[in-house]
């Protein structure tokens, strides 16, 4: 069976393992008739963890509508992988396989507003959270244009539906299916007593609504998208949404089903 028609991009953390594996995926996708193209593929396979398949998402993230991802794992079981290092003949198998099938989850937009007019775009797969740098961070909440909250604490988190098992799980946010098109509010460490007041728990906001965090102060603030991290002065304000573009996984009999993910990842097998 010849495959000249799809374009495989391959991107590996720098670890022994995962190299070894990298070189050794490459030439058994050569020996199968696969293009290797990391500029412009069809499919990109990330080799390492879920933090190299953020650096995937990140890497090709203005190709989105075009680009389907897989994960194979060279540690521990991945929430993102589906495959483990020693499944590439299993791997290259489902490849010759595919015929464009995909399952496709929700991106964070994240569009910030600088205090001197600028505004820039950026997205998330898992979330997005601001904090002000070594102070307690004071700043407004307006979930569909109603002022929720003034929040004083560490700082806010927006998750995606699949970054619901991510940091925001650790917040002591639900854990949401990826099919429910929302995105989650959680607190990071939030002030309440007698004279500051927050809702104090996790918000599920639906796909129509935006929301926005707008900074009392303008010094610095750090914001973590994902595995990237950025500081920015005179923020004067951050809106979250649904983005109108999706991530898109390779959909192969290898694709692990959501609640199977989030119960290895969390509970494994119980013993009676």
């Amino acid at each position: 069976m010849k495959n000249t028609d799809k374009r495989i991009g391959i991107i590996s953390n720098r670890k022994r393992q995962s190299q070894e594996v990298y070189y050794l995926l490459k030439d058994k996708l050569r020996k199968n008739n696969f293009i290797l193209n990391d500029k412009n593929p069809d499919i990109v396979i990330s080799i390492g963890g879920d933090g190299m398949l953020l650096s995937a998402f990140h890497k090709y993230e203005n190709q989105l509508d075009r680009v389907r991802f897989v994960g194979l794992h060279t540690g521990h079981l991945g929430f993102y992988t589906d495959y483990r290092d020693f499944e590439l003949d299993k791997l290259i198998e489902n490849l010759k396989l595919d015929t464009g099938a995909k399952v496709s989850y929700p991106v964070l937009n994240v569009k910030i507003h600088h205090g001197d007019g600028e505004v820039s775009v950026k997205r998330a797969l898992n979330e997005a959270t601001i904090k002000r740098s070594g102070r307690t961070m004071v700043a407004d909440v307006v979930i569909n244009q109603v002022h929720f909250e003034r929040f004083r604490g560490d700082g806010i988190s927006v998750s995606t539906p699949t970054g619901s098992t991510a940091y925001n799980k650790s917040l002591g946010g639900a854990v949401l299916h990826p099919t429910i098109e929302a995105l989650q509010v959680a607190e990071v460490a939030s002030l309440n007593n007698r004279v500051f007041r927050t809702l104090g728990s996790s918000i599920i906001v639906p796909k129509k609504d935006k929301i926005e965090v707008i900074p009392t102060w303008s010094d610095r603030h750090s914001l973590s998208i994902d595995n990237q991290h950025f500081l920015y002065n005179n923020l004067s304000k951050i809106e979250y949404q649904i983005d109108h573009h999706k991530i898109h996984f390779l959909a192969t009999p290898s694709h692990t089903s959501f609640w199977n993910r989030v119960k290895d990842a969390f509970i494994g097998e119980v013993e009676e």
